[in-house]
């Protein structure tokens, strides 16, 4: 395995999801499915204004919850609801509009950094329920089996003093990524014991999510012609929308689950092809598909994950990386929109902003830079036929 996709296995979920402006929210499985909540839950949600932490806050206030906020008021949002808003900055420490009232269940979803879940812990602590912190399939130590659940070894921080990190520490360093998310992981059991839930997603994906890590593949097959798909088809992909693991959030909450749980996607193994394929029937595209074998796109330096993003090579140290087992949540209530209907949403969503951010995605090979490796790929193998 190259030392590129050791360095993107340490550091792959680790990109960010900025804010999300209010948007419908699409019927899931679990609107059908579950019940109203017995009890009415005083709920603090830390963050609430990112990507996942809207939804949240819509689906808590659709099921008659009281939400309270926590962060820096830098990202307003217009509620259908009456929401209380608290300001601080847990990177200086000023917790303090939190030391007066209880809650239920707090939610911790921003957080990387150890201090920040030990000083949420000081002044939350004996005040709320239930913590669930967020964390993600990143903290694993190693992604070389397939299927291995929640008890599979996490990576150990290995620095001076992981209280000592900070952000800057961490945008300098990405490989810390995992390590950082674990020792908070500890923090939060160490404080809240067993009233702790630690979700750990994998890759977030859906409509509002600015860094286009699966947005590429809906206006790419859009768009139509030729286009270059990683490998032979077979490799795994796992995801979960960004609402669907929202909402499963607020339902743990109402029943007051605990535990670890992988919170990732399909319910079922679902290959690179099989995704292709759904995405461009949900958006009507009559695009051919060119598959191109991972050997090749590694000497030709398009990279998984960041150049053809959600695959990554399904083979040696990241064979394990999409197959994470994930029936502890399944069991526990996780369920899922269909594939077509992430697809055709994060389509129009993108389909919505502004022509300057249209014309730059973040994540995802470039037309030119694409037509560039299929060429040399036609040209390889134009002799063998």
């Amino acid at each position: 395995m190259s030392m590129k996709r050791r360095h993107f296995l340490h550091t792959a979920a680790a990109l960010g999801a900025p804010a999300l402006g209010a948007m419908p929210r699409s019927a899931s499985a679990a609107d059908a499915t579950s019940a109203a909540p017995k009890d009415k839950l005083r709920i603090l949600i830390l963050g609430g204004t990112g990507f996942t932490g809207p939804h949240q806050v819509r689906y808590a206030l659709e099921r008659g919850h009281h939400v309270t906020l926590f962060n820096r008021g830098r990202r307003p949002q217009p509620w259908p609801g009456n929401v209380v808003e608290l300001t601080g900055d847990r990177n200086t420490g000023d917790l303090k509009s939190l030391v007066i009232g209880e809650w239920d269940v707090c939610i911790d979803n921003p957080t990387t950094l150890p201090f920040w879940v030990r000083d949420a812990g000081r002044v939350l602590q004996g005040r709320v329920r239930q913590f669930v912190f967020i964390s993600t399939v990143s903290v694993y130590a190693a992604n070389d089996k397939v299927d291995q659940d929640e008890s599979a070894a996490t990576a150990a921080y290995m620095g001076a003093d992981a209280m000592a990190e900070t952000q800057d520490t961490l945008k300098a360093n990405m490989a810390l990524y995992g390590p950082l998310k674990a020792a908070s992981e500890a923090e939060a059991r160490r404080w809240f014991g067993a009233a702790t839930t630690v979700i750990r997603p994998g890759l977030i994906v859906g409509p509002g999510d600015e860094t286009d890590r699966f947005t590429y593949w809906p206006v790419r097959l859009a768009r139509g012609g030729e286009v270059l798909a990683p490998g032979d088809g077979s490799d795994s992909v796992q995801f979960v929308d960004a609402r669907d693991l929202a909402e499963w959030t607020i339902r743990m909450a109402e029943s007051r689950t605990t535990g670890t749980f992988n919170a990732t996607g399909p319910a079922a193994r679902l290959t690179t092809r099989e995704m292709l394929a759904g995405i461009g029937a949900a958006v009507r595209s009559d695009a051919q598909l060119t598959w191109v074998p991972t050997a090749f796109l590694e000497k030709e330096n398009v990279q998984a994950w960041t150049d053809l993003p959600v695959w990554v090579p399904g083979e040696g140290d990241s064979i394990g990386f999409a197959r994470r087992d994930i029936g502890r949540a399944l069991r526990a209530g996780l369920t899922f929109r269909p594939l077509a209907t992430t697809a055709a949403d994060t389509l129009v969503w993108f389909r919505d902003q502004p022509a300057a951010r249209q014309a730059k995605p973040r994540t995802g090979l470039t037309p030119e830079r694409e037509a560039e490796v299929l060429a040399h790929w036609k040209a390889s193998t134009s002799g063998k036929r």
